[in-house]
């Protein structure tokens, strides 16, 4: 074989150094280029991204010429910003040692070639059969598939068993076919769109499915692929991916950052411009988060859509957004394909050492349109004029390595993909390009059946062990006093010496279901104190600030309990728990927003992901968000958690909305969550000034099993809606949810009414209609029927419940009580608060 001597472009290949002992002068030398080499490097296959002169660097001398063949060639290194001195010098050792770090054989080069072949001719058979089809190419950038073969191989060999990869559109498709090994027809039939269920409200278009499959490596090993469905918001798959890996690593145990490796390939447009790809990074290395380091591949085509890598980024490169983080990154020239090999050697081994993200930067360029629809030479005219002219990848990488048979291989390919475009025509139905694992087989989606509820109430006895755990710390322990007054209260609450408020039922729920087997994992920001002082589920010694958390102290064999404060993050976090409950549902996954309001940061996250996975892609999840809400006086960032947003969202059972308005019904929701084996995402709207409140507090007879019965009916499991048992014919019906409830009730009590019925929906979505016509029943058939929310007008669930109230009210009148219209949810003034809210309960007691 007839070694290469130049890259694809003409440069010269990097050389062979040898280092025999320690040099002063080549040491000052190699340092300079160890730092700035990269900005002189040959980087860019077209030419465009020109060398930035750097006047640190020398250009004379034999030191210069040796450091420059290594620091500026096709390969740049960006790890001066690495803390850690031992992890910068492995790098050196790698880049400058005889072999380089990788020895590309003759063998390796022709498993790289056919690679390569197959990666262009596939893309190419599909603009000629489907012309005007959306598909997202990835000719020019073809070499991510060689890239990810020497991941695996590298992988593989220290004891990775599956790949957890998220990306977004761009070589989607060609990585379904070459990675996940699917099966090329099964690819071309979402192309003929022929199955009907496509376009009726369900399923997602072909460059958003994830698919799943098992890849041989070049050594022999097996690795099974599992690409993560995502959608158009390209970066929020991200903190997905790497929550799901956390969670198959947390299934596994000892060795699972070994075994699950994830893997994301961005975009350099999303890469540099989307804030949620920061956030995920920013947890790479915390205990709640991290899964041993993700490779971060961007496929870097100086492009996004029209606008160019000048208006990208105020960095040289996008990759430059990640010298935030202390890990390494690596630019390569996409098609120096072996170099490019040769990084993912380094990264793949570098993650398995140290444990920690690495990028990897590919520069290439975009073949034809941003959807292979767009004219690109409207808005980069020389850009696509030198793309025209310029050949294919396998046909460069070909003649580099001197393989005669190469357009006869490609012909045998070409033929074998048409074959498969043709056995596609006849396909009736979009196969499934995935499997779901074993675990997800006794859970279920769809809509909700009677038969998934469960029992929720727990024994007397069980309930008083639970306590005595809860309340228990080590002997010496040194507790703050105020949490050692709040243990001795909730010690009175299990024992029915006081009512149990939300902290306490929240604790039970958790005890309980550790102690049974069910996995609790809990993160939000400050969520093992609370917000608002309420959990303290993590016991700090005043002393010593040693930590000891009673939930992981229930049972002997309980199992895990996880709670943890997050970063200060919405999108990535939320985005993290969604993920960790698709690989874990047999755990009760929760996240909490520090006030109800911040999670409008995470919409992408709910539009995308939680309320329409299922129909899109027919994965379900059971995650819970705890969104504290109510109005209160604190103003408009602190009162909504934007009622009206997520139950606009639901339809066909996709998600559970609640809002519990005491801490028995609390408890009973959670545990019902985890126990019944419907899995939806379950939506908590919870309290702040309730949560300690006498009216919101319960008896602890009402967290026991249904051998206890309140006057007229049982408190076995959660109630979506509370009857009024006090009141029975009405002149008036009062529905309402949360909060306003309660002080619905206290102004019944100051006026002395006995004809109004108060009524608790704790369940907003789905909407519970036999038990809401039972209580209208109840109350008689010349009642108004009155909403009430605090809520303004356009806002809060109104809009959804007049429809649903009016059609099922009869003859009886239906009518509304809320605050005017708002472009803010709440007033920033507590006496105009004070004001509104007299003013509300005024008005639903009025009768005229």
């Amino acid at each position: 074989m007839t070694p290469k001597t130049k890259t694809s472009n003409g440069s010269p290949r990097p050389a062979v150094v040898e280092n025999n002992g320690f040099n002063p002068e080549r040491e000052r030398v190699f340092s300079a280029y160890r730092q700035w080499g990269y900005l002189e490097g040959d980087l860019d296959p077209l030419g465009f991204l020109r060398p930035r002169e750097t006047p640190e660097l020398e250009t004379e001398g034999e030191y210069a010429r040796e450091a420059r063949a290594i620091y500026s060639s096709t390969i740049g290194v960006e790890i001066n910003h690495i803390y850690a001195p031992d992890r910068r010098r492995w790098i050196y050792e790698q880049m400058e040692s005889p072999s380089q770090g990788f020895e590309v054989t003759e063998e390796v080069q022709q498993r790289i070639l056919d690679l390569l072949i197959r990666a262009d001719i596939f893309e190419q058979v599909m603009q000629q059969r489907y012309l005007g089809s959306k598909r997202f190419s990835l000719e020019g950038t073809t070499a991510l598939i060689p890239l990810v073969d020497e991941v695996l191989d590298t992988a593989a060999q220290r004891g990775a068993i599956e790949l957890v990869m998220g990306m977004s559109h761009r070589g989607r498709l060609n990585v379904i076919a070459h990675v996940a090994q699917r099966a090329p027809e099964e690819i071309f039939a979402g192309f003929e769109d022929v199955d009907p269920r496509s376009v009726l409200g369900s399923g997602d278009v072909k460059y958003h499915m994830g698919a799943t499959g098992e890849y041989t490596t070049r050594s022999g090993g097996k690795v099974h692929i599992h690409l993560v469905s995502n959608p158009s918001h390209l970066e929020a798959v991200d903190p997905v991916t790497v929550g799901r890996t956390r969670a198959k690593q947390d299934r596994t145990g000892e060795g699972g950052r070994e075994k699950y490796l994830p893997l994301l390939v961005h975009g350099d447009a999303a890469f540099a411009g989307q804030g949620i790809l920061a956030e995920t990074m920013n947890y790479a290395d915390l205990p709640g988060y991290t899964v041993g380091g993700t490779i971060h591949v961007v496929v870097n085509n100086l492009l996004g859509f029209t606008t160019s890598y000048l208006e990208e980024h105020s960095t040289r490169f996008a990759a430059c957004i990640a010298r935030r983080q202390s890990i390494p990154i690596f630019h390569v020239n996409g098609e120096d394909v072996d170099a490019v090999v040769r990084v993912a050697r380094i990264a793949t081994e570098y993650r398995y050492k140290f444990g920690t993200d690495v990028v990897i930067d590919v520069i290439g360029y975009r073949r034809h349109g941003h959807s292979e629809v767009d004219d690109p030479t409207i808005t980069q005219p020389l850009l696509y004029k030198k793309i025209k002219e310029h050949p294919p990848l396998w046909e460069i990488y070909a003649d580099d390595i001197g393989a005669t048979d190469a357009q006869a291989r490609a012909a045998a390919i070409r033929a074998e993909f048409e074959a498969a475009q043709e056995k596609a025509s006849s396909i009736k139905h979009k196969p499934l390009m995935r499997d779901l694992p074993q675990y997800w087989n006794s859970y279920y989606g769809g809509l909700y059946r009677s038969e998934f509820e469960v029992e929720t109430g727990l024994s007397p006895e069980e309930l008083s062990e639970l306590t005595t755990r809860l309340t228990s710390y080590p002997d010496g322990f040194n507790i703050h006093p105020k949490v050692k007054k709040l243990l001795e209260q909730r010690a009175e609450m299990g024992t029915g010496k006081r009512p149990v408020d939300y902290g306490m039922a929240e604790a039970l729920a958790f005890a309980s279901l550790v102690k049974t087997g069910t996995h609790v994992r809990l993160s939000g920001q400050d969520s093992r104190r609370g917000t608002f002082n309420q959990r303290h589920s993590v016991l700090t010694d005043i002393e010593n600030e040693n930590e000891f958390v009673p939930l992981e102290n229930i049972a002997p064999d309980q199992a895990r309990c996880e709670i943890y404060n997050s970063t200060l993050s919405e999108a990535g976090v939320l985005g993290f728990e969604y993920g960790y409950s698709r690989d874990y549902p047999e755990s009760l996954v929760l996240w909490e927003a520090q006030f109800g309001d911040f999670v409008n940061v995470a919409q992408a996250i709910i539009d995308q992901f939680i309320s329409a996975g299922e129909a899109k892609w027919n994965l379900l999840s059971g995650v819970v968000m705890l969104l504290p809400h109510g109005y209160e006086g604190q103003g408009p960032e602190h009162s909504s958690a934007r009622i009206e947003r997520f139950i606009q969202l639901a339809a066909k059972h996709n998600i559970q909305i609640a809002q519990p308005s005491n801490a028995a019904q609390y408890f009973h929701l959670l545990r019902r969550q985890a126990l019944r084996h419907w899995r939806k995402p379950l939506i908590v709207f919870t309290p702040k000034s309730m949560l300690r409140h006498p009216d919101a507090s319960s008896p602890i007879q009402h967290f026991q099993k249904d051998d206890f019965q309140r006057n007229d009916f049982t408190h076995k499991n959660f109630l979506n809606v509370i009857p009024d048992t006090t009141v029975g014919e009405a002149d008036r019906i009062l529905i309402c949810t949360g909060k306003i409830g309660h002080e619905l009730q206290a102004e019944r009590k100051k006026r002395k009414d006995t004809s109004t019925a108060i009524v608790f929906l704790e369940q907003l979505y789905p909407f519970p209609e036999q038990e809401v016509v039972a209580e209208f029943d109840r109350h008689g058939k010349n009642a108004d029927v009155v909403w009430v929310q605090e809520e303004p007008a356009n806002m809060g669930a109104m809009f959804n419940m007049l429809p649903r109230l009016k059609r099922i009210s009869g003859d009886r009148p239906v009518l509304t009580v809320k605050r005017s219209s708002g472009a803010s949810p709440a007033t920033g003034s507590a006496k105009a608060h004070e004001v509104e809210q007299k003013t509300l309960l005024t008005l639903a007691f009025t009768t005229k």
